[in-house]
């Protein structure tokens, strides 16, 4: 448990250092507008000090996690026979062109009449 506690404060100390480096980002920008300096991008150690916060907290928290679980593709799949990958109710079209074609064809006039079953 004392390697879970480590990694804890590891992403402690991460935060406060991300946090600490907008601070700072925030601090610089002003500087500039009080000086009346073009912006050009942030100082280096900034963008260093900001860029290795964020996979301290990264690396702290994949480690807080613990073991990652094989995510199983066909775990939902394995219920199905092959009949059924193929029923897609979402996927049904009762209004299609095909209706053009036959000379016989008369269109349905209310609702109901699609939903009853022949």
């Amino acid at each position: 448990m004392s390697g879970g506690i480590f990694y804890r404060i590891l992403v402690i100390v991460g935060f406060v250092s991300l946090f600490h480096s907008a601070y700072s980002a925030a601090q610089h920008r002003s500087y500039l507008r009080l000086n009346e300096l073009d912006f050009l991008g942030l100082p280096l150690d900034i963008s260093i000090q900001a860029i290795f916060s964020l996979y301290l907290i990264v690396y702290g928290v994949l480690q807080v996690s613990g073991k990652f679980k094989e995510i199983k593709a066909s775990a939902e799949l394995d219920n199905k026979s092959w009949g059924t990958f193929r029923n897609i109710p979402s996927f049904y079209t009762f209004s299609h062109r095909g209706k053009a074609f036959s000379q016989f064809y008369q269109p349905p006039t209310t609702k109901s009449h699609l939903e009853e079953v022949e």
